[in-house]
């Protein structure tokens, strides 16, 4: 994430991302397209993670992303109006405007780390909250693994005491299964 970002780069990377990615809403085309023909907008502008948090923000979606399609916040006031976000950023070109872009981004492109800035307004703890989430379903992942073994180590038991071979067999694969799935993982 870089400090200062020129115009020049955010024109590249805003013509690179029409030209690649469809949006959710034609809209969001428009608006991105009036900040390509608008220095004093563009210079202006920042794309950040987490926009939701800045004071003047709007979150745009591709196609391909699971994520809202758009969104424009201002202060406290939040709309998914198009059209009301346009007429702030035509009434407001030297507010700053933090701008959220979701879209496929595996392998991060070089174009949109060169434009990608640190959000000023991200709360401190929120890396640290995004840690914790990460801990926290790998100690789910790693005991829901250890349960699925030790229910099918009792299955595997019960079998026995049945003398049902073939259900001993097939328990003692899963269990094999299982691990190997396992070992895979944690390396």
């Amino acid at each position: 994430m870089t400090a200062y970002v020129s115009i020049g780069e955010k024109k590249q990377f805003v013509k690179w991302f029409l030209q690649s990615y469809k949006m959710k809403r034609r809209e969001c085309i428009w608006i991105l397209n009036y900040m390509l023909s608008n220095e004093e907008l563009l210079e202006k502008t920042h794309f950040v993670e987490e926009a939701h948090y800045c004071p003047r923000a709007m979150v745009m979606s591709s196609t391909e992303s699971d994520e809202i399609p758009f969104r424009f916040y201002k202060g406290n006031l939040m709309t998914a109006d198009a059209e009301k976000s346009f007429h702030d950023l035509r009434l407001n070109p030297d507010d700053d405007l933090y701008v959220q872009l979701n879209f496929p981004n595996r392998p991060p492109s070089p174009l949109y780390l060169s434009v990608l800035e640190e959000n000023p307004y991200m709360p401190k703890n929120e890396a640290i909250i995004d840690q914790d989430r990460l801990l926290a379903e790998q100690v789910l992942e790693e005991s829901m693994s250890t349960f699925q073994e030790e229910k099918i180590l009792q299955q595997i038991d019960e079998a026995l005491d049945a003398n049902d071979r073939e259900r001993f067999f097939e328990l003692s694969a899963m269990l094999h299964s299982v691990k190997t799935l396992k070992k895979m993982e944690s390396e």
